[in-house]
């Protein structure tokens, strides 16, 4: 275990929707949604004045607005997500060759790679606050929170704490009662069903669990993840900081306009996302031995079930036929939102022999008559777009043949609101280059 808080967890506030903030100066300091806008959308990020509301990540947005109606329900533009978060990047690689990305929004910054040793909490402190001032200048006016810590546990709890724009360092040796009084669920790992069998044993906090025997917490939850919650409770996380993290999974997810209750209709569905993930496997050159089948139910809870095979695969045959074996275990009586198709447990090299010729299951791919995942086509609210004479702005509304303009940038005050028909000519999208598109190719 380090004895220097030299793990720094930088976490972008509000990330989407400060992006949007500041690009358009009309909606600074006001409720700002962003995700899927339609009837079937969830909600990606909201900003702190929708969170009063009690507007947050995941929740539908048919939910969203009705706690908050006068919020701005914005697409997302996530071409100009990574540009930002790109940006930000640099600025922790300024400051450590060892930064680990977790998302386009947050990372682990390893302060020992940069030779620095002796840290005292006023000197992480210090560097932290200098840190956020380099981000926000980079990213033209982003804030971030930042948690520091002798462990990447420590270290992402604490970045949490004093959201939005704060800087929480845990000194050495106070870890444990850092954590005590805190609700399990902090814990990595421990989800409501974990947290339920951890509630009936009397285990509500972490203090809860400091003091549980670790043979009583292996027989709530099992030998691997109670050992795991056993260590973690203490702090004793000795994980390293990875700069170039592996694949873990590849995965394909649709959700539907419309809850499936047919289940031979989900069954197709599901052979095409098996040919997808083998298709995006074999691209990489991978293959993997655990095949995941995720539902989501029509009341928004999730259900995942897995099947490990004895040895690595990327064949669609094999693939599609333990996804089918996992969806006839699920109950689809309620209707079916979101499903979803995935292989994990990834190595670069492939067993032939998992199954016999006559156990393959032919996958025939077709099209499924069903409107999938909201995908923003024409104009949609946030677009930006350019007009031959107003120039660069962004769409605020449109429909019934009208497209509604608010033209204004991160470099102008709040600007004039015009509306034109969609066919007119004189007003265009706003093409970007997608930063990662040259990586990608």
């Amino acid at each position: 275990m380090r004895t220097d808080p030299s793990i720094l967890h930088v976490d972008l506030d509000a990330f989407f929707a400060a992006v949007e903030q500041r690009d358009k100066p009309s909606l600074r300091g006001k409720p700002v949604v962003v995700g899927g806008i339609g009837l079937r959308g969830v909600v990606s990020t909201a900003s702190y004045e929708a969170r009063k509301y009690g507007v947050r990540s995941a929740m539908s947005t048919a939910e969203a607005r009705s706690r908050c109606p006068h919020a701005a329900y914005l697409g997302p533009r996530f071409d100009v997500y990574r540009e930002s978060s790109q940006a930000v990047m640099a600025q922790m690689r300024a400051l450590s060759p060892l930064v680990e990305p977790l998302s386009l929004d947050e990372a682990f910054v390893d302060l020992a790679a940069s030779g620095l040793t002796g840290l005292t909490v006023e000197d992480v402190t210090a560097i932290a606050n200098d840190l956020k001032a380099a981000i926000k200048e980079a990213s033209g006016g982003l804030t971030a929170s930042v948690g520091a810590g002798t462990s990447k546990l420590i270290a992402k709890i604490a970045s949490d704490l004093d959201k939005p724009d704060g800087v929480v360092v845990v000194p050495p040796g106070t870890e444990a009662e850092f954590l005590a009084p805190m609700q399990v669920t902090v814990i990595p790992g421990v989800g409501p069903a974990t947290a339920q069998r951890l509630s009936m044993a009397g285990v509500r906090t972490v203090a809860d669990l400091q003091q549980l025997d670790q043979d009583e917490l292996i027989r709530q939850v099992g030998s691997a993840h109670g050992s795991s919650l056993h260590r973690l409770a203490v702090a004793a996380d000795d994980r390293a900081v990875v700069s170039d993290r592996e694949t873990k999974s590849v995965s394909v997810e649709d959700t539907f306009e419309t809850d499936i209750l047919d289940r031979s209709l989900l069954t197709a569905i599901g052979d095409r996302m098996a040919h997808r993930v083998s298709e995006r496997l074999q691209k990489a050159q991978l293959s993997g031995r655990t095949v995941t089948v995720k539902t989501r139910m029509h009341d928004f809870t999730t259900h995942t079930r897995s099947s490990t095979l004895a040895g690595p695969t990327d064949d669609p045959r094999v693939i599609a036929r333990v996804a089918r074996r996992l969806l006839e275990e699920s109950d689809v009586s309620g209707g079916i939102r979101l499903l979803g198709v995935g292989v994990s447990s990834l190595a670069d090299w492939i067993q032939d022999d998992l199954f016999t010729e006559d156990e393959d299951v032919p996958v025939e791919v077709v099209d499924v008559p069903v409107r999938q995942r909201e995908r923003l086509t024409g104009y949609y609210p946030g677009q930006d777009v350019v007009h031959t004479e107003y120039g660069q702005g962004w769409v605020w509304g449109s429909g019934r043949g009208v497209v509604t303009v608010r033209f204004e940038t991160a470099a102008t005050p709040a600007g004039p609101v015009r509306s034109f028909a969609i066919e007119d000519p004189a007003l265009t999208r706003l093409v970007r280059v997608d930063p990662s598109a040259a990586e990608a190719d």
